[in-house]
C-alpha cells in the first residue's frame, strides 16, 4: 500500500507571505526525499517510510483541536504541571513555584531549527509545525516539585500527522525535572513529529524523563539537540514502553569544561512495538563526561534498536566517556539491532563502548524456583532487577516509586 500526502501550507493561520514561503522551500526540501528509509544509514534498521505504506493510506496535517479532553492527572506526587493538546500549548500551573522565575509560552515557530546532517523530518517540521512551547527558567532558580508535561491527544487523529517544537532553556544555576507523559488511548494511526531545542548554561542541571501511560497505535519520532555550557549536568531517562514506534534521536553538544551527560533507558517492549533510541555524544571541549546505558527486555514480535556514537574532537582532552546496551530476549520473534560508535580525535582520553544480548537466564530462573517462586514470576522479577537498575540515579524518592510502579504495570502486562 502506497500513502499519499495531503500536506497544505494554507491550512496554518496567521502567516505572513515571507514565512509561507519560507514553509513552502522547506516542504519542497521533505518532497525531494520523502520520509527517511533503510537507504538512509541512520534509519537502516526503522524503515520509517515502509512501516507508514503499511499502517496509513493517506496522511494529512488537518486537525481539529479538542480543548475539552479531561486529562488523568498524577496523584502520586505533588507536581507542577504544562498541558499540551495535540501538542498545542494549553493551560499551566506553576502553583509549587515563584512565578516570576518561570517563561512559558507558545513556540515562536519563526525559530526554524537547523542542524548540520540533513533530516527530511525536520524539514516537514519546519514547513508544518504550529505548536509547542518555550520554557525559561531564570538564573540560579531550582524548581521545588517537579514539572510534567501531559501529552494529551484527540480522538479524532486518524491519518493524521502533528508537527511541534519546544525550547528549554536553564539560565546560570537552575534547576529541573521535568517528565514528559505522555497519554492516548484512542486506537488511531497518527503520527506526532517533534523537534526539541535544550540549553542549558553554566552550572544547570536538567532532569528529562520520558514516560508512556498506556499502548497507543501511534508513530512518534522525537528529534533532541542540546548545547551544555561549562559544569552544566543533563539527565535522559527513556520508560516510554507502549508506543506502536517510537524514535527518540538525541544529540548533545558538551561545549564547555566540566559539562556532563546521562542517557539511559528502561524498555519493556511488546506485541508488534518498535522502539529506537539513536544518540550522538559531541565532546567538544576538554575534561567533559558522558554516560549512556541502554536497556531493553523484548517479548512477542517486538523489536528494539540502539544506535549510539560518541565523538570526541581533538582539543577535548580528559574526555570521559561510557557508552553500553543491553537486551534480553523473551521471544524467537523478538530483534533487537545495536551500533555503537566511537569517532576520536584526542589521544588523551577514556572511552568504551559495547553491546550485549541474549535469553534470559535459566539458571537463575531454577534458582528462585527452588525457593518456592512460581515460574512466571520468577521470569518477572528477573526483568524488573534487569530494568530497575537504571532508575538508581533518581534521587527524589516519590518520582522514582511512581516510576517503578510504572515499569511494573509493563511487565505484568497492564
Amino acid at each position: 500500500m502506497k500513502q499519499s500526502y495531503e500536506f497544505n501550507i494554507e491550512k496554518i493561520k496567521n502567516l505572513s507571505l515571507e514565512e509561507k514561503n519560507i514553509r513552502k522551500k522547506n516542504l519542497d526540501l521533505f518532497f525531494e526525499s520523502g520520509f527517511p528509509n533503510k537507504q538512509i544509514e541512520d534509519w537502516k534498521f526503522t524503515d520509517l517510510n515502509s512501516i507508514l505504506n503499511k499502517n496509513f493510506e493517506k496522511i494529512d496535517n488537518s486537525h481539529d483541536l479538542d480543548l475539552n479532553k479531561k486529562i488523568e492527572v498524577i496523584k502520586d506526587f505533588d507536581h507542577n504541571y504544562v498541558l499540551l493538546s495535540n501538542g498545542k500549548l494549553n493551560s499551566s500551573n506553576f502553583k509549587h513555584e515563584e512565578k516570576n522565575k518561570i517563561k512559558i509560552n507558545d513556540y515562536n515557530q519563526k525559530n526554524l531549527i537547523n542542524i548540520n546532517r540533513p533530516n527530511s523530518l525536520i524539514f516537514l517540521n519546519n514547513a508544518l509545525s504550529s505548536g509547542g512551547f518555550s520554557l525559561e527558567i531564570a538564573k540560579d532558580y531550582k524548581f521545588k516539585k517537579p514539572l510534567i508535561i501531559y501529552n494529551s491527544f484527540s480522538d479524532n487523529l486518524k491519518n493524521i500527522i502533528l508537527n511541534n517544537k519546544n525550547s528549554i532553556k536553564l539560565n546560570k544555576g537552575a534547576e529541573l525535572i521535568l517528565l514528559d507523559y505522555t497519554s492516548d488511548n484512542s486506537g488511531n494511526n497518527f503520527i506526532n513529529n517533534t523537534i526539541e531545542e535544550v540549553f542549558l548554561d553554566e552550572r544547570a542541571i536538567f532532569t528529562n524523563i520520558s514516560v508512556q501511560h498506556c499502548r497507543s497505535n501511534g508513530h512518534f519520532y522525537k528529534y533532541t539537540n542540546g548545547n551544555l555550557e561549562g559544569n552544566s549536568n543533563y539527565k535522559n531517562y527513556i520508560i516510554s514502553s507502549g508506543l506502536r514506534l517510537n524514535k527518540t534521536e538525541i544529540e548533545i553538544n558538551l561545549n564547555k569544561d566540566k559539562s556532563s551527560c546521562s542517557i539511559q533507558s528502561a524498555l519493556y517492549l511488546s506485541l508488534d512495538e518498535h522502539q529506537e533510541i539513536k544518540t550522538r555524544i559531541n565532546h567538544n571541549s576538554p575534561h567533559c563526561e558522558s554516560y549512556q546505558k541502554i536497556k531493553n527486555v523484548l517479548n512477542d514480535s517486538s523489536k528494539g534498536v540502539y544506535q549510539g556514537k560518541i565523538f570526541v574532537k581533538d582539543v577535548a582532552q580528559k574526555t570521559n566517556a561510557y557508552q553500553i546496551s543491553r537486551a534480553m530476549l523473551l521471544d524467537d520473534h523478538a530483534e533487537f539491532n545495536a551500533k555503537p560508535e566511537l569517532e576520536i580525535y584526542a589521544d588523551d582520553v577514556r572511552c568504551s563502548h559495547g553491546s550485549t544480548s541474549g535469553s534470559i537466564d535459566e539458571d537463575s530462573i531454577h534458582y528462585l524456583m527452588t525457593r518456592g517462586i512460581p515460574e512466571k514470576d520468577a521470569v518477572k522479577l528477573l526483568i524488573k532487577g534487569f530494568l530497575s537498575e537504571v532508575l538508581d540515579s533518581i534521587i527524589n524518592i516519590e518520582l522514582k516509586a511512581f516510576l517503578e510502579n510504572n515499569l511494573e504495570k509493563k511487565i505484568n502486562g497492564h
